[in-house]
């Protein structure tokens, strides 16, 4: 049996990809320090889970010899924009140096590949071309786009020094089940739970900004297929489509039947006003592209929300 690391696997996106990793019968190790991410989000009674409660900036050597991790996905991160703007050193802290003490005992430890999980729409700054390709220059707007793309260096560094093979994804704007409701991004987990509680959205850039909007099991996909792939590359992972705040508020509004009207704000410092990814690259070398439309992945979503109403 083989065996997958996954930090951060506690979290939205590491729960639907340590599920997947189970059902393919991977024993699945788990390291969360579970600021973010939640133990009811895994199946704890499962015998090829193992969890460690633990920070990527913690000493990650004796868990990563214990149980000859094969593939290791890097999803443990500080997320949130706004956040990074407010406390950089923080940001630092956990997304570059986090990020690094991983990076250089997985290298230690011959894995067959390492999976970072970077972000397509905070790297790119605002987009010159859209759908943006990966050959797009590199300016983030924030410390978090920043931080993310720090980490991307340290790993190609430590491909080309010491032979660790890697893959970097660069997600769009992710939805779906397990997303938590209560952060400052994630818009449509939030608009959601707001909806259901007939509470008013805040849209922010009074609704106008733009983003690629990804189902979460495509992410998942994306993550399985990186893993099988022999590249060490970076690859954008979205639908290649733009939405803008006020149209996503729109379907999740008719979806619910809901006559709750939203807020309308002005834009908050660090956000890119529009962007989407060219996946035109993972759908050749990886083989992959996302199956849901944006409107099957919100009703896939709803109905997540309204099976689980209290597990936030």
């Amino acid at each position: 049996m083989l065996t997958a690391l996954v930090t951060g696997g506690a979290g939205f996106i590491g729960a639907n990809l340590v599920s997947r990793l189970l059902k393919l019968k991977y024993k699945v190790v788990v390291i969360d320090n579970l600021s973010t991410g939640f133990h009811h989000h895994l199946p704890l009674n499962n015998k090829n889970l193992i969890f460690y409660q633990k920070s990527i900036n913690e000493n990650l050597k004796p868990i990563l010899h214990k149980h000859k991790i094969d593939y290791l996905f890097h999803l443990a991160a500080q997320t949130n924009v706004h956040k990074s703007l407010q406390n950089p050193i923080y940001d630092a802290e956990i997304n570059i140096l986090g990020s690094l003490n991983i990076i250089k005992e997985a290298a230690k430890i011959k894995i067959k590949k390492f999976i970072y999980a970077s972000t397509g729409g905070a790297v790119y700054g605002e987009p010159v071309k859209i759908p943006v390709s990966e050959s797009h220059s590199i300016n983030p707007l924030s410390c978090y786009g920043a931080s993310k793309y720090a980490a991307e260096k340290y790993l190609e560094i430590y491909h080309k020094l010491y032979g660790l093979p890697y893959i970097i994804l660069r997600y769009a704007n992710i939805y779906g089940p397990y997303q938590n409701p209560f952060g400052e991004d994630g818009v449509i987990a939030i608009f959601i739970h707001q909806l259901i509680q007939k509470e008013r959205p805040s849209l922010f850039a009074y609704g106008k900004n733009k983003r690629d909007y990804i189902f979460v099991e495509d992410i998942v996909e994306a993550n399985i297929k990186a893993m099988y792939s022999n590249k060490n590359k970076t690859y954008n992972i979205g639908t290649g489509k733009m939405t803008n705040t006020k149209q996503i508020f729109q379907i999740i509004q008719h979806e619910l039947g809901s006559s709750v009207q939203p807020k309308y704000l002005p834009d908050r410092l660090g956000e890119v006003n529009q962007i989407s990814l060219n996946v035109n690259l993972a759908q050749k070398e990886l083989k992959w592209k996302p199956h849901y439309s944006l409107e099957e992945g919100i009703k896939k979503t709803i109905v997540w929300f309204k099976s689980n109403p209290k597990i936030f």
